[in-house]
Formats: structure tokens, C-alpha cells, sequence
């Protein structure tokens, strides 16, 4: 298992576990973030932050920070 933001673009993983706590988790969990979802990152900003997902048929840009308290099982 890894962090969302370890992700290489174009690859694709499950969503296991959403971190964070109070406010953080809730947001990410209402953008649709939630266990067994799939997702695939589609772009890295130049400097690295944010990150460009693609989850439920919409893309979203989160911060490399809030990646970081995503864990992904990666998928082939």
C-alpha cells in the first residue's frame, strides 16, 4: 500500500483508508474520496502540488499534503 500522492501519472489504484481528522476528512470524503473507490492520476502541477485525480467520472485537484493521508492499494 502507498500514499495517493506517490502515485505516478497514469496510474491507477483503490482507495483503503482516508486519514486526516475533523474537517480534512470530511471535506475529502465529501469530494467522493471514500474506501473502494478507484482512482488515476491524470496530471502533476510543474512544481509538484497540486495533483490532478480522476475518480467517479470527474477530475479533482487536491493538495500533495491531502495525498498524503490517502492510502492506495495500486493496481496493475
Amino acid at each position: 500500500m502507498r500514499n495517493l500522492s506517490e502515485l505516478e501519472i497514469g496510474k491507477r489504484g483503490i482507495v483503503i483508508k482516508v486519514g486526516g481528522e475533523g474537517a480534512l476528512r470530511r471535506r475529502l470524503l465529501d469530494m467522493g474520496i471514500t474506501p473502494n473507490t478507484l482512482v488515476m492520476v491524470r496530471k502533476v502541477a510543474p512544481l509538484g502540488d497540486p495533483i490532478e485525480i480522476s475518480l467517479r467520472g470527474y477530475g479533482l485537484a487536491i493538495r500533495q499534503d491531502d495525498a498524503r493521508k490517502i492510502e492506495v492499494e495500486e493496481l496493475d
